[in-house]
């Protein structure tokens, strides 16, 4: 889906296009039953793999209030409301289910332990994907996952560029480098200590 489709807001983030793409991809949602975005921004990941998998149920969390009006609104306009539940709050948090994947987009500084909360959550071998634009949080989730038992650990770093007007030429704007990370739940639970509060 094109990043212009969906509302946004001057404060609230978005995951870009080609960002999604590639996490939608690594979060494997075929045969997956329920997805869980964790700081949903504008609901661009939740709507979308909502749009690409009708039997998907899609958990949209976020506190930003301008944010989850935003979720709301897009996922009406877009046809999805029925299948996406949007809960406000902060992770980590209790849900009812457990998810099949986790996408996490945004952590509010406490990155470590929404890991290891989204970890317990997930499925014996789902899949947890998490994007990035600071150095910082990536070296951090890293170093943690390292010593989890994850399987699959993948990082890739993207720097995309479109395509702009300049007077009567063209260049390339750049969007500031994500770092995108994926990895596989242990298909045992040691990590599941942390428990949801």
């Amino acid at each position: 889906m094109r990043d212009d489709v969906f509302t946004r807001g001057a404060k609230v983030p978005m995951t870009k296009e080609e960002v999604r793409l590639l996490a939608l991809d690594r979060l494997d949602l075929a045969d997956a039953h329920l997805l869980l975005d964790v700081g949903a921004g504008t609901g661009s990941v939740a709507i979308e793999a909502a749009l690409r998998h009708p039997e998907l149920k899609v958990v949209a969390l976020e506190k930003n209030p301008e944010a989850l009006s935003l979720i709301r609104d897009n996922a009406e306009r877009l046809g999805c409301s029925d299948r996406l539940q949007i809960l406000a709050g902060t992770a980590p948090c209790a849900l009812d289910s457990r998810p099949d994947a986790v996408f996490i987009g945004g952590s509010g500084g406490r990155l470590t332990a929404i890991i290891d909360w989204a970890l317990a959550l997930l499925a014996p071998g789902g899949r947890l994907v998490m994007s990035f634009i600071l150095l910082d949080n990536l070296t951090s989730a890293l170093a943690h996952l390292r010593g989890l038992g994850v399987a699959e650990l993948s990082c890739s770093q993207l720097q995309v560029s479109q395509l702009q007007t300049l007077g009567s030429g063209f260049f390339f704007k750049p969007n500031n480098p994500v770092f995108l990370l994926s990895c596989i739940a242990p298909a045992t639970k040691e990590v599941a200590h942390v428990q949801p509060v």
